[in-house]
């Protein structure tokens, strides 16, 4: 079936492109193997179950919305209390931070160091070590937390369009703060060129030609998250729909669920701000292409225009379909979580969380659109809602509601 262009011009504008290389019978490939598996996958849950506030994020059944959307059931994974940061990407960054500390120190001290030595802060040699990174906001709280804890100094690259909360919020970790022109893909460059002039580790979330391994240890962090949601359903889901931006987070979640349900996996919908639908027009000319421009989308979150290698070769097998979405349908479903129907639970969820929901609910109404994805009565969904207002002024300024209120009146 080709592509779905429905509503143009409005509020509820959404383009949803098959990606017409995808197919559930495609095998998991060694090259898959060796970015995500299984053994990688329980050493990362060894690790992150050892941290201090570790528990698993609750799995929200949403029935109101079940039935709004025309499906059996709607799952949605809240991330908002990861470890008090507010986001998924607590998993990613400062994992890598501590799988890349291990590595470096291992060569310094000339002798194996164990992950325990890291995370415990017992080596005075972390404090020699600057990593950085270029954020949207989560990513670079996750380093700056990762550094802090584990000891090493840490500097963050913002673009323009990143919020002052967001910059302080990092700020509070102790990072030293950089503010870069341009967009994320432009502060992308500014830290990985600044970091090989000043002998710092980048730790990006993003993969590109020769700077692999440390994305895909984020990624694998992100699985972990998979690993939870999965473990938690007393049924697979049918459909899993989920934001995007580099891609990191939903090629994690994308292999879990091929490596473990196999040719029977979930159908696997990626979504993404209209303005930096990068994986749209990946879909589309059926290889990576960038989108170009300031990306100005107030899914912050999600404004990236280029796919991250590592994710492209796990999306192109085993992802369906792409849409893109306008930001007033992430406000509205923002709105509607926190002031649901009788039957769901009050849930805060932040500009870039919703994307996955918002395509979802997009798509219910739009019979070709059903059609194409094999939604109907009988499907069960799932979602994740991947960060709480984490910069809570732009949270009540597009919801004119308080997060912190919403979270101490439901307890």
């Amino acid at each position: 079936m080709s592509e779905l262009i429905r509503n143009t011009g409005t509020d509820a504008a959404f383009t949803l492109c098959p990606n017409r290389h995808a197919d559930p019978a495609l095998p998991w490939t060694p090259e898959q193997d060796s970015i995500l598996n299984d053994a990688a996958l329980a050493e990362a849950r060894a690790t992150i179950s050892g941290w201090a506030g570790y528990e698993p994020t609750p799995l929200h059944s949403l029935p109101s919305r079940a039935r709004q959307a025309g499906v059996a059931e709607v799952l949605y994974k809240d991330e908002g209390s990861r470890f008090g940061l507010g986001s998924f990407k607590a998993l990613g960054g400062a994992y890598a931070v501590a799988r890349l500390l291990r590595t470096e120190l291992t060569r310094r001290l000339g002798r194996p160091v164990s992950m325990t030595e890291v995370t415990s802060c017992s080596l005075r040699q972390a404090a020699e070590i600057t990593v950085c990174c270029a954020t949207d906001g989560n990513h670079g709280r996750s380093v700056a937390w990762g550094a802090q804890s584990f000891g090493a100094r840490c500097v963050i690259f913002l673009h323009a369009a990143v919020s002052k909360g967001r910059e302080e919020a990092i700020a509070a970790y102790g990072a030293r703060i950089r503010r870069t022109p341009g967009n994320y893909d432009d502060s992308v460059r500014d830290a990985r060129q600044t970091a090989e002039r000043e002998g710092w580790f980048v730790v990006s979330d993003t993969s590109y030609p020769g700077y692999m391994a440390i994305p895909r240890d984020v990624m694998q962090g992100y699985e972990v998250m998979a690993d939870e949601a999965f473990g938690a359903m007393s049924a697979p889901p049918t459909h899993i729909f989920l934001q995007t931006g580099v891609g990191g987070m939903a090629a994690a979640v994308t292999a879990r669920a091929k490596r473990r349900w196999g040719a029977g996996r979930p159908r696997i919908v990626l979504c993404d701000p209209d303005r930096a639908a990068c994986w749209r027009d990946s879909f589309r000319a059926d290889a990576p292409v960038a989108v170009t421009g300031d990306l100005d989308t107030l899914m912050a979150g999600l404004a990236c225009g280029e796919v991250s290698a590592l994710a492209w070769k796990i999306l192109r097998d085993h992802a369906d379909a792409a849409m893109a979405l306008t930001d007033a349908a992430a406000v509205r479903e923002m709105i509607r979580l926190a002031r649901p129907e009788a039957g769901d639970p009050p849930l805060v969820a932040g500009e870039s969380a919703v994307a996955g929901l918002a395509g979802l609910m997009a798509v219910s109404e739009d019979r070709e659109a059903r059609q194409l994805l094999k939604l109907d009565d009988s499907s069960r969904v799932l979602v994740f809602g991947t960060e709480s207002d984490t910069d809570p002024e732009v949270y009540a300024a597009l919801t004119g509601l308080d997060g912190e209120e919403l979270r101490r009146a439901t307890g």
